[in-house]
């Protein structure tokens, strides 16, 4: 005799199974393939930015105007140095991606910087101490300074290039999204990097005035593609809006702003506090402090969390059926 059963004890649950060990696995957040071009670039461009920043942080730091071209003061030769030291841990952490959108946010505006610097010292070509004369040393520093950012700027053009004929895989899930309540800070803090670099690039003998410390128009220019590419890098994160995807300019938010600090309080005599720029200053660098930290925080914390995986997600749903 056949006994009757419950229909919900002879439904069979499907199967989850896990993937076999070793298989490849999608990267989940889907887009181009990270070319080994351009994680080479980035190691270099941070080999060249750590050397060349420590050097004129550490000449600058001792009250020495020291830079590619003639500066009225050492502070901001000295920021330069400072930016391109603080770039360099997330510069490095990009061979460890595999997919080009996890980079971008970091390696569009090195693409800025590059070719932002290049454009810069061309026209200001008067002001460089090949021409304006000097030390053996100055002059080579100048010449070395437009020759290797010439090449650079050229490599990374053909390697952003090369990155956008890649096929794009489709995109998954946001990995860790950013909360609510943090898009528009850093859609005010981007504005206001982007806006003061983007002035101080086309217009610096206006823009200028509001730079709280005596600087030159290849000073002000130079510091105008600094200050845009933050703005380009913190907006296009809030663009991404994928913790995931914003990993090693996580790492180069906040060294960036601890070395613009250390160069600043060194030369605290030569900013003018009193002024606006002074304060605003401050609270710019200390929002891509707070930034970077708070990123990398939210990062860590969603990635201990971790993804619901498919197979966990079907039991639950199965469960709550029954």
């Amino acid at each position: 005799m056949i006994e009757p059963t419950d229909a919900s004890t002879t439904a069979e649950e499907p199967a989850v199974r896990p993937p076999a060990a070793g298989a490849p696995v999608e990267h989940p957040t889907g887009g181009r393939e990270l070319a080994v071009g351009t994680a080479m670039l980035a190691s270099i461009v941070g080999v060249v930015s750590a050397l060349t920043g420590a050097l004129l942080v550490v000449v600058n730091l001792t009250g020495h105007a020291f830079g590619a071209w003639r500066s009225p003061e050492s502070l901001s030769p000295g920021l330069i140095g400072a930016a391109m030291l603080g770039v360099t841990p997330g510069l490095f952490a990009v061979g460890r991606a595999r997919a080009w959108e996890e980079v971008r946010t970091l390696l569009l505006p090195l693409v800025v910087v590059l070719v932002g610097l290049f454009a810069v010292s061309v026209p200001n070509g008067g002001e460089l101490q090949a021409v304006r004369g000097g030390p053996l040393f100055l002059v080579l520093f100048s010449l070395g300074w437009v020759a290797v950012l010439g090449l650079l700027g050229l490599s990374a053009l053909l390697c952003l290039l090369r990155q956008y004929l890649k096929p794009a895989r489709p995109r998954g899930e946001r990995g860790v999204p950013l909360p609510g309540w943090s898009k528009p800070v850093l859609a005010v803090l981007g504005s206001a990097w982007f806006g003061i670099g983007a002035g101080l690039l086309a217009l610096p003998g206006f823009w200028a005035d509001f730079v709280p410390w005596t600087v030159g128009r290849a000073d002000a220019q130079a510091l105008g593609v600094w200050a845009l590419a933050l703005g380009i890098g913190v907006l296009g994160s809030l663009a991404e809006d994928d913790l995931d995807r914003t990993r090693p300019a996580l790492l180069a938010l906040p060294g960036v702003a601890l070395a613009v600090t250390v160069e600043l309080a060194v030369h605290a005599t030569r900013v003018h506090w009193g002024s606006g720029g002074g304060p605003a200053l401050l609270s710019m660098v200390g929002g891509l402090l707070v930034a970077g930290v708070t990123g990398r925080w939210l990062l860590a914390r969603g990635s201990a969390t971790g993804p619901m995986v498919e197979g966990q997600e079907l039991r639950t749903n199965v469960a709550d059926l029954t």
